[in-house]
């Protein structure tokens, strides 16, 4: 097998690719930003986020974390920066413990809405539906076991 040969980059071909790359980001990705940091301003302002919120906290204390950790799902949901920022928002009422799960079951959950809309785009709403109902279950029971087993293990994090 030939390997081609190192070479420095032209300026021109960086320059090129970046601003091609660039142009793609500000078409298709930064709407979807826009559109979910929308949705979250609506979902709050209509009080639909709070019933919302309050429907995931069972699930959410079913694995093991406290209700406060809803809303961190629900936003890292619509963007993905913002479940993380929630889960730091409220690191002074989780265990290390709880900790570790929150960030397991919000890594394993479906990818942002801006990550959903691509998926719907290039594999259809079946698939995408598919893909969707097999991840939120999925997510929250390694959640749950994760914290069964670090529970009877009696990890202290």
């Amino acid at each position: 097998m030939e390997i081609p040969p190192l070479r420095v980059p032209k300026l021109s071909n960086v320059l090129t690719k970046t601003y091609t790359r660039m142009t793609w980001y500000f078409k298709e990705v930064l709407p979807l930003f826009i559109l979910a940091s929308i949705l979250i301003w609506f979902g709050r302002l209509t009080g639909l986020f709070d019933l919302v919120i309050s429907g995931l906290e069972p699930i959410v204390n079913f694995i093991g974390l406290p209700g406060e950790a809803a809303e961190a799902f629900l936003f890292g949901f619509f963007r993905r920066d913002y479940g993380a920022a929630g889960l730091y928002d409220i690191q002074s009422v989780l265990t290390g413990v709880q900790l570790a799960v929150a960030a397991t079951v919000l890594t394993l959950f479906v990818p942002c809405i801006a990550q959903f809309s691509i998926m719907w785009k290039e594999r259809g709403w079946k698939t995408t539906l598919a893909i969707v109902l097999f991840i939120f279950p999925f997510a929250f029971f390694i959640g749950f076991t994760l914290n069964l087993i670090l529970t009877i293990l009696g990890v202290q994090l």
